[in-house]
């Protein structure tokens, strides 16, 4: 008898890692999309018309100008190219891999209307970004400084925005984030195969080569930090916490063993050594419509899962997923129901089954039908939203989230906000990015005044 570690596989049942060969893990979990070289690029680049009045450009939330950084890529420039980018998103390299330019810029540009196949305007940003980054060094200078300290809580996509920004007027910028790493969702909850090689913490040592910028990690907001000791210790205050709470499904027995929320199933995934040691259900339901749910149910199977569910109340044009993801997680075999809410959860020490009642829009809005179904599950990750978490008092709120207005302007004086925590704006990254940049020279400009 065989006295060796038994090999799990996707048949095995219940929820345990190990479940493939060390060199399936390798291959699930390389590159999504893999870099063009210089003669891809040159070849994607000669595709563009270079549009006058681009449309492209008008859908970037950024506003890069897409047609010119191209024009530098066609012309052997791509450094120029990464300069033009990052003038108006510094982490460029970052939106390159994770933006859905599928419904921004690509899908406005006009051989896609025209073709039905556009611009990889995408791939074409990360080249250029990723080329200049190889070569080292910072593309920026910083200005004389200023003697103004602006202290910026949260180091995800807008924080870090709003840092390099200010850092680059010459002001000095103290960076807080709860967590042990910088880099907000870009470091703890993006799919792992979408930023492979540690690319978030490369991208935040390299902005940090602007000077000028301190990080604190382990200090969060309401427990080693208070707003009103940061507004009397700095010129101005950037909150860009994010949103830490976690939506409920308030169904009975949601505390059942092997029921969790998806966020933390990503971050756990993208902060392993060692992806084997990961466990898995061999029958997982995502309960969720967006890109955390996309991003969990893909992952799942790729760590083995033999089934995958996602499931979405609302119908399929509803889901927030871009119909991108939504098909790119159907071709690794994840299945897709909509029109349907969890009621039930069925076992009695470990999660074995989940009950769901169908749903229909009406004109008052989502009804349950009284039909319902079960799907076999053993693993269920909940991705249906998340809520601020501990905002501190004195501020105006908007619904949910801080209340601002114009560039990130709160209800009270000195202190901005932006990103996910901030009210108005897409959840993306590259919004993100731009109300981190916009806010920042809006300090700048009170501050010199």
């Amino acid at each position: 008898m065989n006295g060796g570690p038994v090999r799990n596989s996707h048949l095995t049942p219940g929820v345990v890692p190990g479940r493939l060969s060390p060199d399936d893990y390798h291959d699930n979990f390389s590159d999504k999309a893999p870099p063009f070289d210089a003669h891809e690029a040159a070849v994607a680049a000669d595709r563009c018309y270079f549009c006058h009045d681009a449309p492209c450009m008008t859908a970037c939330p950024t506003t890069i100008d897409i047609p010119l950084f191209i024009r530098e890529i066609q012309t052997g420039q791509p450094k120029a190219a990464a300069r033009t980018i990052l003038e108006q998103n510094i982490l460029g390299g970052m939106c390159a891999r994770v933006c859905p330019t599928e419904q921004l810029c690509e899908e406005v540009c006009v051989r896609e209307v025209a073709e039905g196949k556009p611009v990889e305007i995408g791939r074409l940003q990360r080249f250029a970004t990723d080329a200049l980054m190889a070569a080292g060094g910072h593309p920026f200078a910083r200005a004389p400084e200023t003697g103004k300290r602006i202290a910026i809580v949260g180091a995800g996509p807008a924080g870090l925005s709003c840092a390099h920004r200010l850092a680059m007027h010459g002001h000095d910028v103290v960076l807080y984030d709860a967590r042990a790493k910088p880099g907000g969702l870009n470091e703890y909850g993006i799919a792992a195969y979408k930023t492979v090689n540690d690319f978030a913490q490369a991208e935040v040592a390299w902005l940090m080569g602007i000077g000028g910028i301190t990080i604190e990690t382990g200090k969060a907001l309401g427990r080693d930090l208070h707003l009103d000791t940061l507004r009397g210790t700095f010129d101005a205050v950037f909150l860009a916490i994010g949103l830490a709470g976690v939506n409920a499904l308030r169904i009975d027995g949601e505390e059942t063993t092997h029921i969790r929320d998806a966020v933390d199933f990503i971050s756990e995934l993208r902060q392993a050594g060692d992806l084997s040691k990961i466990a898995v259900g061999r029958d997982v339901v995502v309960i969720g419509g967006g890109m955390t749910a996309v991003d969990a149910a893909v992952q799942s199977k790729l760590l083995g899962a033999e089934h995958v569910t996602m499931v979405y109340r609302r119908g399929r044009e509803r889901m927030s997923a871009s119909e991108h993801e939504q098909d790119h997680a159907a071709s690794k075999g994840v299945r897709i129901i909509t029109g349907a809410v969890p009621v039930r959860f069925i076992g009695k020490d470990a999660l074995e089954a989940i009950e769901f009642r169908y749903t229909e829009e009406t004109p008052d809005g989502l009804r349950e039908t009284g039909q319902t179904f079960r799907l076999k599950a053993d693993q269920l990750f909940k991705a249906i939203g998340q809520s601020l978490d501990g905002a501190p008092q004195g501020l105006d709120l908007c619904g949910r989230k801080i209340a601002v207005t114009g560039p990130g302007r709160t209800s009270l004086p000195n202190v901005w906000a932006g990103g996910d925590c901030a009210s108005g704006g897409d959840d993306l990254t590259v919004t993100a990015v731009a109300e981190g940049r916009d806010a920042a020279e809006d300090i700048h400009a009170q501050l010199m005044v």
